[in-house]
């Protein structure tokens, strides 16, 4: 899948939609990224992993592990088709937040030496994948690989190795006190799962 044919595939899935967005960042946006509309459709997600593990190489990992909730179901996928092309099990984990933290929870637990790729469906500031690699940082395991559907950060988030999309957004975002939307008294919604910053 090329980035002409993954970005028809989401908006023909609803994903990509249009309005005022108040984002987890606490930015605003006229556009949002709604990549579980996407995955929520099965066979197009076992696509979108099959086609970002070939993007990435088929590297080597042990783990795929995704920040909850976005980051679940793109994880699985990625960790399926690596399972399928290096015929050996590759885990997949997901970090979900408890309180303001995220923690590795469920029995899910990184080894010193594994090799983990951190995957995301949309990365716009990059806080929640960050937050990720500290943790497997902090249990001894290496990152091998760092990976999203969609890149929205704007050549913002850099990370090592370097994140491999599947299509790459340009969308302005707005401080609330500058947004445009904001001064047209357009209402925001806010459809992110992360509790927003204050």
């Amino acid at each position: 899948m090329d980035e002409k044919m993954v970005k028809e595939e989401l908006m023909k899935a609803g994903a990509i939609l249009e309005g005022h967005f108040r984002l987890s960042s606490g930015l605003h946006s006229s556009m949002y990224v709604q990549c579980a509309l996407a995955l929520a459709h099965p066979l197009l997600a076992e696509h979108l992993g099959e086609a970002l593990a070939q993007k990435m190489g088929y590297p080597q990992a042990d783990v795929v592990l995704g920040p909850a909730l976005g980051g679940v179901v793109i994880a699985q996928e990625l960790a399926r088709a690596l399972n399928k092309h290096h015929k050996r099990e590759v885990l997949s984990y997901f970090i979900e937040r408890k309180d303001v933290a995220m923690e590795l929870r469920r029995g899910f637990i990184l080894h010193p030496g594994q090799k983990v790729i951190l995957v995301e469906d949309v990365v716009t500031t990059g806080k929640s994948i960050l937050e990720s690699a500290e943790l497997v940082q902090r249990a001894g395991a290496e990152i091998i690989g760092w990976g999203s559907i969609v890149n929205r950060s704007g050549g913002k988030f850099v990370s090592t190795p370097a994140l491999v999309s599947l299509l790459m957004l340009q969308i302005t975002n707005y401080e609330p006190e500058t947004c445009p939307l904001c001064m047209q008294g357009v209402e925001f919604v806010k459809p992110g799962s992360r509790p927003e910053k204050r």
